[in-house]
């Protein structure tokens, strides 16, 4: 996110949406080589950004049968992995909620249709608290979480980024959490121990996929780049990388929140054997 960025949105008053890749667990934060490029990312790519109001992260670690939204006004903390260091159990951020953000959210939700409810127990689950550890670090900005649909709709989520739009010139940050290329068979006989770029093995669907993406996300705006997106499990290499979508959904709603403003690749990289991609709208 560059000075452009930072001048439009200080001059329009509006935040761009943001979809970021969150990597591999709480690896980001562990230090693993692996995660090196997308650490350096999170940590510098706010720092154009006027200072939010509040987040609104839609994170892949969350599904229900309808939009959830967290009310909680002190989230608690969510180790959604396993097998990791007994240090990655202790890892704290102490961000704290916004009932008001959520219930706004809520209530443009439901002025579009869109079946939603408020969540008061859920924490921050890695989707969210990894990246914004290193995007965020002093965690001072509210945070609201908020779930997906399981179905998995890209046309709902789409229709969900629509709805919450008028968050962006409120003051909100609209951050969807996932990862462009989510498949862990691959990650697992590609990704150990494999730095950023240096894998001796990259998985070629994933760039087929990525370059697909790019293109649908910068090539497009409004309801065309909308059908492209919702197309994405015909695209070259996509149920390749997403066996299943759910870090893919995220994308949408940042895509869908955008209407009409330009999308551009912020960040594309290599990660475990993979080409990963993050892209803002509106910057």
């Amino acid at each position: 996110m560059g000075l452009a960025m930072a001048q439009q949105c200080s001059t329009s008053g509006r935040l761009p949406t943001w979809f970021l890749p969150h990597g591999g667990g709480p690896l980001p934060i562990l230090g693993d080589p692996s995660h090196s490029s997308l650490v350096a990312y999170l940590k510098a790519a706010p720092k154009a950004l006027p200072k939010p109001k509040a987040i609104l992260a839609v994170t892949a670690h969350w599904e229900a049968d309808r939009i959830l939204v967290s009310t909680a006004a002190q989230p608690s903390m969510l180790y959604d992995y396993y097998g990791f260091p007994p240090e990655s159990y202790t890892l704290r951020y102490p961000a704290p909620g916004s009932p008001a953000v959520a219930q706004r959210a809520l209530d443009l939700l439901a002025a579009a249709g869109i079946p939603a409810a408020p969540d008061s127990t859920r924490g921050f689950d890695h989707g969210t608290f990894v990246p914004l550890m290193l995007a965020f670090p002093d965690a001072t900005t509210p945070v609201v979480q908020m779930s997906l649909h399981r179905s998995m709709d890209p046309k709902l989520h789409l229709s969900v980024g629509a709805a919450l739009a008028p968050l962006r010139d409120e003051g909100v940050l609209i951050v969807s959490s996932g990862l462009s290329f989510h498949n862990m068979g691959v990650f697992r006989s590609l990704g150990a121990g494999a730095g950023a770029g240096t894998s001796a093995r990259k998985y070629q669907p994933s760039q087929d996929f990525d370059s697909w993406l790019q293109r649908a996300v910068t090539g497009a705006t409004g309801a065309r780049r909308a059908e492209l997106l919702a197309g994405w499990a015909e695209a070259p290499g996509g149920r390749d990388s997403h066996p299943r979508e759910e870090h893919l959904i995220p994308l949408m709603v940042a895509a869908g929140a955008a209407a009409e403003d330009a999308g551009r690749t912020d960040y594309s990289d290599w990660l475990m054997g993979t080409k990963i991609s993050g892209f803002v709208f509106g910057g």
